[in-house]
């Protein structure tokens, strides 16, 4: 049995409303800026809102901060996050940000577990940003704007994440992969 992790918006509430106030900014300049709605912003405020990890990091953007900055625990450490940031339909498929580490804006580590015939699809990131994938387990499917490609165990791909892409995993089984998102 695994030990429970923390979800990544745990902390997103209190880091935002900390952040946004330390910045100077209203909750509608801040909307403005980030391209999210001021409700969204309350919402995620009074803990009670979830949103997409695109528009985490709009928010973090926006804020002049790290992506880490907005989601971690206030005394936690970018080495280690340990923090559930997508869970699929099935209970095995979850995204798990593990660390961080500085980039020209930032570097982060993440575990992940897809079940069978489960997909993910992400949101283009900003121009400039890179995802590193290296599959442990199982076959994934990257289906991106240029063209698909799939990788079973020991093979990597790295390309441009400023564009549409999804994972899919096509193994009958688990399947697992280390990804490392570079901005």
């Amino acid at each position: 049995m695994r030990t429970p992790r923390p979800d990544v918006l745990a902390h997103v509430g209190e880091n935002l409303r900390r952040l946004r106030q330390a910045a100077g900014l209203n909750q509608t300049t801040l909307a403005e800026a980030a391209g999210v709605s001021r409700r969204t912003i309350i919402n995620l405020e009074a803990g009670e809102a979830n949103i997409s990890l695109s528009g985490l990091d709009r928010l973090a953007e926006a804020l002049g901060v790290t992506f880490v900055d907005l989601v971690g625990a206030p005394s936690a450490s970018t080495r280690r996050i340990d923090a559930v940031a997508w869970r699929g339909a099935a209970r095995e498929s979850e995204a798990v940000l593990l660390s961080s580490a500085p980039a020209r804006t930032e570097a982060q580590l993440w575990s992940w577990a897809l079940a069978a015939g489960e997909r993910y699809d992400a949101e283009p990131d900003p121009a400039g940003w890179h995802e590193m994938v290296v599959i442990t387990e199982g076959r994934l499917r990257i289906e991106r704007d240029e063209g698909p490609i799939t990788l079973a165990p020991g093979d990597y791909a790295i390309y441009s994440s400023a564009q549409t892409y999804a994972y899919f995993n096509v193994h009958d089984g688990l399947t697992r992969f280390t990804r490392v998102v570079v901005s």
